[in-house]
């Protein structure tokens, strides 16, 4: 059994999660994680997100894009599953740079030392994402199953946010995501995501490393980061209400994302370094529902019990944001014998009683749709 496992982002949501888990399975842990202050706060030791690991693993503060610090965290590890990324769809719009360095030239860097250097990896586990499908998979009355590219400003701005066929421009009927749905991202966050898969795939296939690909659809939980204005809609959301602000929905309310718990997408990743049957596999992990953005404000609303919080649906958009989106899960069952076991329901009123015990955070959201604005990407 492969005992040693390096967790990159390890403190971050889910590396915190998963670190947990495996400690409880009897692995030996280690934690390669840079505490960025956008999840963690200014000082990243005293987050929770890293507290709830520290003097459990075998930490090292250090940087994917830093190759030395590689080096370091991979000594005597049989295993990598590499969570490092900056994440947010919005974000990679303009911080392109970081975007590219952290996602692309981080993951680079770990296939160059397997490739050149002296390791005992013996599987990669590697986190994709929901983003890297774009729009997604959808049904034209006319043309069958089309890809839509993303949508354009001009018909947003006249207030029509529904996906069209690329062939014949009608509106089309959402479909699930497959694995085998055209990869075509909309978001700089989203091409990187798919070339962290595919570099890990090919370098994985040329190394005889087993590699296995987790496209993980909208992430929450306890321990999500209450502090990282840039992702994270049930955080940005509570984080919203608990400052007594107002919330403002993007487009129509009707865009809608597959919310997984953050138990459900621990117990699928583990499944990836347990099973055989996963290597060299990509797979979804959601719920196979899709939840509406005015589903999540009202319910979270009403969770919080704050009547004073209005919910204004303002039309407004961003450009490189996706319509829908939500997984077909018929392959990790199959394969992997997953099943999600937190409904959403049950999973908000988990992640509400722990947002209740914890301290306010400042609202920056603002701060975040303002740097948008600027950029020309927020409508």
């Amino acid at each position: 059994m492969n005992k040693n496992v390096l967790i990159t982002g390890g403190a971050g949501f889910i590396g915190s999660s998963l670190a947990l888990k495996l400690l409880e399975k009897g692995y030996n842990v280690t934690v390669l994680d840079n505490l960025s202050p956008q999840i963690h706060g200014e000082d990243g030791t005293k987050s929770e997100l890293f507290l709830k690991i520290r003097d459990k693993v075998n930490f090292i503060q250090g940087d994917v894009v830093n190759m030395d610090d590689w080096r370091t965290a991979l000594k005597e590890q049989d295993v990598v599953v590499h969570l490092a990324a900056e994440t947010g769809t919005g974000q990679s719009m303009y911080e392109i740079n970081k975007y590219i360095d952290v996602n692309v030239k981080g993951t680079s860097n770990l296939l160059h030392i397997l490739t050149n250097e002296e390791h005992q990896i013996k599987k990669i586990v590697v986190a994709a994402s929901r983003a890297i499908y774009g729009e997604g998979m959808y049904h034209c009355s006319e043309h069958g199953t089309v890809y839509p590219v993303e949508r354009i400003d001009a018909d947003m701005s006249k207030g029509d946010f529904e996906v069209k066929c690329p062939i014949c421009n009608r509106n089309v009927e959402l479909l699930a995501t497959t694995e085998e749905t055209k990869i075509h991202p909309t978001s700089i966050y989203g091409i990187t995501k798919q070339m962290q898969e595919e570099m890990c795939m090919v370098v994985g296939k040329s190394l005889n490393i087993p590699v296995v690909g987790y496209r993980y659809q909208n992430v929450y939980g306890p321990g999500q980061s209450l502090k990282n204005p840039y992702t994270g809609i049930l955080s940005i959301f509570s984080t919203i209400i608990k400052n007594h602000n107002n919330i403002n929905i993007f487009e129509d309310g009707l865009e809608s994302r597959d919310f997984v718990f953050i138990d459900d997408v621990v117990d699928a990743t583990i499944l990836g370094i347990e099973k055989d049957e996963a290597n060299f596999e990509s797979f979804n992990v959601g719920t196979g529902v899709p939840t509406t953005v005015i589903e999540v404000a009202n319910l979270l609303k009403e969770k919080y019990q704050a009547a004073e919080t209005e919910i204004a649906i303002s039309g407004n958009y961003r450009l490189g944001d996706i319509r829908h989106n939500y997984a077909d899960l018929t392959k990790i069952h199959d394969k992997l014998g997953f099943t999600p076991k937190v409904s959403f329901e049950e999973g908000i009123s988990k992640f509400v009683d722990w947002v209740n015990q914890q301290e306010v955070v400042e609202d920056n959201y603002q701060k975040s749709i303002d740097e948008m604005k600027k950029k020309g990407l927020y409508k």
